[in-house]
């Protein structure tokens, strides 16, 4: 390699740093060659900032550094998950191997992990030992690709960033190019403007991570299928990009005894998510003890009451006792609007029930009421996301919700939610509007 090589650093030709020749050591040249230096490490951070992807990270700098600053590069970076080293990079900057962590441990690598201390070897024509080659490329594949360039001088740097070392910059020169100390530097610079770039994406893609598998948890579940039973519903977050809110609904229980819950927790965003997600575990706790609504209220209340908060929740839960003709229903109600049973025949019934907010007070006693779910009728749940959603012509109500329902008469809760909801959108208009959750139930015929 010889020096005015180009290669795709930087996104053009690139004069090779560290590289030498016959009259190059002259004060105009010094002064060249420290601007070019100044320049690269530039160029890399420009080229880095902003990623919040591990791995294009990594090629990007693979990509950068070579041949530039390296005839070879390789990044070793500890997986605490798998116990072992990730090595990125090699002849191919696409190649990624794991290799065990404790092997490495004594080695060049193992010591930069610990320490962060930079470390630079020469590496002769016969060199065999460990502290050769061997002590900074755990890798017999990867070695062999560098063993090709010997005698070499094999450079190798601590990736730090915020007080860590999250791995090494392994950079390796052929015969003629050799580290001086200004590379050293350079290295060492580059290297950690790197870091901080590759801890920004590994940060990003942990807590990217953790908040997939937290909205997992609240997103609406997959209804499961009830004998005797036909289950339905809906459910539109006020942020259209994302699939979970301050709304929820759930099914829990076994056989022919069933607890249908829907409710709406105070507030929006990741506080309502959270609270959500209380709720609705204490629901599906509390129905392991008890399907009657009013306890499982009654010990949602319980769960959520702290007494320097405003944060509350309302909610309906409906026990359905399905039978060879029909359902059973027994509903209560905290501070949430009573079900609409839609019989066949188009009769619409608001039941009379009601009950205070969960959460507010220490204790409280919620009601019950009784209703008979014959085959064809269907009982419909709601947030008041939809009978508040907020059009050009003012709110949609609930006189339009109950104007709406006897049309679908007998038609099962499937098309009941999908009716309310696209007439609830088409109101709206393309407004903002809060979280709507539909939850409804038939008696399968």
């Amino acid at each position: 390699m010889t020096p005015g090589t180009t290669g795709p650093a930087l996104g053009g030709p690139v004069p090779l740093l560290g590289a030498t020749g016959a009259g190059d050591d002259t004060p105009h040249h010094r002064l060249g060659e420290a601007q070019r230096r100044a320049e690269f490490a530039g160029e890399v951070s420009t080229a880095l900032a902003g990623s919040l992807n591990v791995r294009r990270t990594v090629l990007r700098l693979l990509d950068l550094i070579r041949p530039a600053l390296a005839d070879w590069a390789l990044i070793v970076m500890p997986d605490a998950k798998l116990g072992r080293l990730v090595l990125h990079g090699g002849a191919d900057p696409r190649t990624s191997r794991t290799t065990a962590r404790n092997p490495a441990e004594e080695l060049g690598v193992g010591r930069i992990l610990r320490s962060g201390r930079t470390e630079l070897l020469h590496v002769a024509v016969d060199d065999d030992t460990v502290d050769g080659l061997d002590s900074l490329i755990p890798d017999d594949d990867l070695r062999a690709e560098a063993t090709d360039l010997r005698p070499a001088d094999v450079l190798g740097v601590a990736l730090t960033a915020r007080g860590s070392h999250l791995g090494v910059l392994v950079l390796v020169r052929g015969a003629g190019r050799g580290f001086p100390v200004e590379d050293v530097a350079l290295a060492e610079q580059v290297a950690s403007r790197a870091a901080v770039a590759l801890d920004s994406a590994r940060l990003y893609e942990d807590r990217s991570r953790v908040a997939s598998v937290l909205q997992a948890g609240l997103r609406p579940p997959a209804l499961p299928s009830v004998p005797g039973l036909r289950l339905a519903a809906r459910f539109r977050a006020a942020a259209e990009h994302v699939d979970i809110g301050g709304d929820f609904y759930d099914a829990h229980g076994s056989g022919d005894d069933w607890l249908l819950a829907l409710g709406d927790v105070c507030g929006k965003g990741v506080e309502a998510a959270v609270l959500n997600g209380r709720a609705r575990q204490s629901i599906r706790t509390a129905v392991h003890f008890d399907r009657s609504p009013a306890a499982v209220l009654g010990a949602l209340n319980s769960a959520l009451y702290e007494e320097d908060s405003d944060r509350f929740v309302t909610a309906v839960c409906t026990r359905v006792r399905p039978g060879p003709d029909g359902a059973d229903l027994t509903v209560s109600v905290a501070g949430h609007p009573a079900p609409l049973l839609l019989r066949a025949d188009g009769t619409l019934r608001e039941l009379e029930v009601a009950g205070i907010v969960a959460g507010v007070l220490p204790s409280a006693a919620f009601t019950e009421v009784h209703a008979r779910l014959d085959p064809g009728d269907t009982l419909l749940m709601f947030t008041d996301g939809t009978y508040e959603a907020r059009g050009q012509h003012g709110v949609y109500g609930m006189d339009r919700l109950r104007a709406l329902l006897p049309v679908y008469a007998g038609a099962g809760p499937e098309a009941v939610c999908e009716a309310v909801e696209q007439d609830v959108v088409e109101f709206l208009g393309g407004r903002p509007h809060d979280d709507m959750a539909l939850f409804a139930v038939s008696s399968a015929p």
